[in-house]
C-alpha cells in the first residue's frame, strides 16, 4: 500500500510581505536541437529558469514541473524564437496556482565554427564562441536577447606612428652620407626593419541584440562573420609562416583604437539590428588594466 509523501511546502508557510522576483534553478544541463539561420544544430546548453512569486504566503515553486518541461522542450522540439516563447508560456501555465505572471529563461553555451587558415590551403581549426540566449515573458510582452562575444587582435595607432618615428629616424642616421640604392634599401629592411615595433593585444567584442519572435532562428554563425569581417584582424587557430604573415600584413593594414573597434562593429550591425549594444575590451599589452568602449542600443530604436 502506497503511502502519502509528505509536502511541506504546504506547511509551516510563514508570515511576510517579500513578494520573490525571481524562483528557480540554475546550471541546469540540457542537449538542445538549435536552429543557427536555418541549419539546426546540436548543442549542449547551461540552462538557467527562473519565475516570480507573487504570493506572499507560498513558499516551494513547483521545480520538478519546469524541470519536466525544460527536458522534453529539449528532447522534443527545435529551439526557436517562437518555439521558445510558447515554452515560456507553459512554463508559467505551469505555475497558475502560484499566480506567476514573470519567467526568464537563459541559456549558455560555447558556439563552435571551423575557420580556414588565411593562406595555407586545406589548413583549418576550430574557434569557440561564448553564447548567451535570454528569453522572458512577462505582462510586459516577449523579450529575446542574443549575447555572443568574438575574440580579435587590436594594433596601437599611436604606438605604431611612435614606431615608425623610430625607424625613420634609425634609417637616417644610418645613411646620413651614404648614396643609395635598391639593394641597400631593401637589404636594410631586413635587418633593422624591427628596430621598434607596436604592440598589440588579444581583444574582445562583446554584442547584444534583439530577435523577435517571427525571427526564423538565431543568427549566432552570421553576426559572428559580420563583426569578424568589420573588425579585419579575428585570432586565427592552425597557422603556418604564410598565414602568420599574412596576420601581421591585417595587424598593420588595420591599426585600432578600443574606439575604432567599436565604431567598426557598430557601423556593420546597425543597419540589420538598430538595438545592438557593444562593448570591446583591449586586453593591453602595454598597461597593467584594460581598455574599453561601449555603445548602447540607438536612440533612434
Amino acid at each position: 500500500m502506497q503511502t502519502e509523501l509528505p509536502d511541506i511546502t504546504q506547511e509551516m508557510v510563514q508570515k511576510t510581505s517579500v513578494v520573490l522576483d525571481e524562483v528557480g534553478m540554475q546550471q541546469l544541463d540540457l542537449l538542445l536541437q538549435l536552429s543557427d539561420g536555418g541549419d539546426a544544430i546540436v548543442q549542449p546548453v547551461k540552462a538557467n529558469i527562473g519565475i516570480n512569486l507573487p504570493r506572499t504566503d507560498a513558499r516551494g515553486i513547483h521545480m520538478s514541473r519546469l524541470y519536466r518541461l525544460l527536458n522534453d522542450f529539449a528532447g522534443q522540439q527545435l529551439c526557436t524564437p517562437a518555439n521558445l516563447k510558447q515554452l515560456l508560456q507553459q512554463l508559467l501555465d505551469s505555475h497558475l496556482d502560484c499566480h506567476s505572471d514573470q519567467v526568464v529563461l537563459e541559456l549558455s553555451f560555447d558556439r563552435l565554427c571551423k575557420h580556414p587558415a588565411l593562406i595555407t590551403p586545406g589548413l583549418s581549426g576550430w574557434r569557440r564562441y561564448p553564447v548567451q540566449l535570454r528569453a522572458s515573458l512577462s505582462p510586459k510582452g516577449f523579450l529575446l536577447k542574443l549575447q555572443l562575444a568574438v575574440q580579435y587582435s587590436s594594433t596601437c595607432p599611436c604606438s605604431a606612428a611612435l614606431s615608425r618615428q623610430l625607424l625613420q629616424q634609425k634609417f637616417l642616421a644610418d645613411f646620413s652620407d651614404v648614396a643609395l640604392s635598391k639593394a641597400n634599401v631593401a637589404d636594410w629592411l631586413l635587418q633593422h626593419g624591427s628596430y621598434a615595433t607596436p604592440h598589440s593585444q588579444r581583444s574582445v567584442a562583446s554584442i547584444e541584440l534583439s530577435l523577435a519572435a517571427t525571427a526564423t532562428g538565431f543568427p549566432i554563425s552570421a553576426v559572428i562573420e559580420q563583426a569578424e569581417a568589420a573588425l579585419a584582424t579575428p585570432v586565427q587557430t592552425a597557422v603556418k609562416r604564410a598565414d602568420e604573415q599574412e596576420f601581421a600584413r591585417l595587424n598593420g593594414a588595420n591599426l585600432m583604437f578600443v574606439e575604432d573597434a567599436a565604431r567598426r562593429l557598430a557601423a556593420s550591425l546597425r543597419p540589420q539590428y538598430p538595438d545592438v549594444c557593444i562593448e570591446v575590451q583591449h586586453l593591453e599589452s602595454l598597461h597593467p588594466h584594460d581598455a574599453y568602449a561601449r555603445i548602447h542600443a540607438s536612440r533612434e530604436f
